[in-house]
């Protein structure tokens, strides 16, 4: 899945969207196409890799169910990574066959992450992640339960916006950083600056809110290392999303930071994800 989050950041930051053509599922008329050009390779191995791991998903949501039934996640999760898999799927065909307006295209990494989401939470499942931690001893109070849930939903927010940048290419509309033009801090003055710094400014509350949140466990559940652990680290992968969020202006999208950049958020997307999941299992703590 994580193969697939990047080949589409890929595809999009390369403009390989139409490197098969107007062709679905075959590549510009062909099964294997024949000439092969740089975009070709890009799309076509996107669209291999979905394929293959697709019938991967599907053959452990089937396993998973059949094993782990019985873990209260498992039907939940098992649904959700293959339903999001093909929601994405078809949301790639139409935009090769009918083309789709930018922000319908930006869903599309949104949804993929989801479907990464669920399929990482199962993986946990299966590893018993949950019995080394001793997560079923965790005792998380209403307000990190807030905060989790909160900044969880809050960051599929920051990705759409993140996502729209690059389908409506704002990613330079800005060229300086943090303020679009550091000469003149001013309002934008486009339908892009907006976009631009709509982004940046989304990107910099959620920085802010795990910072907190990172500084109230610290004081309060360093007993319990799961929420311990889990907030630290997402807070450091926040860090360096936002750093290379930074690089990707600076560098002029230098390809190798921008693949970065989405792999960061993948991670922490995910994360943020299990820690909902300890938030549903956690007994109530009175501070």
């Amino acid at each position: 899945m994580l193969f697939i989050l990047l080949g589409g950041a890929l595809v999009t930051k390369t403009d390989s969207g139409l490197g098969c053509g107007r062709n679905w599922p075959d590549c510009n008329g062909n099964l294997i196409p024949k000439e092969i050009t740089a975009e070709v390779l890009i799309e076509f191995s996107h669209r291999l890799v979905t394929g293959v791991v697709g019938i991967l998903i599907v053959v452990l949501a089937v396993w998973a169910w059949r094993k782990f039934g019985h873990v209260r996640e498992t039907k939940f999760l098992a649904i959700s990574s293959v339903f999001f898999l093909v929601l994405q799927a078809l949301i790639g065909a139409a935009q090769v066959l009918w083309g789709q307006g930018d922000f319908i295209l930006a869903l599309h990494f949104g949804i993929s992450l989801l479907s990464f989401a669920s399929v990482l939470l199962l993986t946990l499942l299966v590893f018993e992640v949950d019995r080394k931690f001793d997560t079923d001893k965790i005792r998380i109070s209403k307000k990190l339960r807030y905060h989790t849930i909160g900044v969880t939903l809050y960051s599929y927010i920051v990705v759409y916006t993140g996502a729209l940048v690059r389908h409506t290419e704002s990613s330079l509309i800005c060229p300086d950083w943090p303020f679009c033009r550091n000469d003149q801090i001013v309002l934008p003055n486009n339908m892009y600056e907006w976009i631009q710094m709509g982004h940046r400014a989304a990107a910099a509350l959620i920085v802010i809110w795990l910072a907190y949140i990172a500084w109230h466990v610290y004081k309060e559940y360093r007993d319990q290392r799961a929420v311990y652990w889990g907030w630290t680290i997402a807070f450091i992968i926040v860090m360096m999303q936002a750093t290379t969020g930074m690089l990707v202006v600076l560098t002029k999208l230098n390809l190798a930071v921008a693949l970065l950049h989405s792999l960061f958020i993948s991670l922490l997307f995910g994360l943020l994800c299990y820690m909902v999941l300890l938030v549903s299992r956690s007994r109530a703590k009175t501070k």
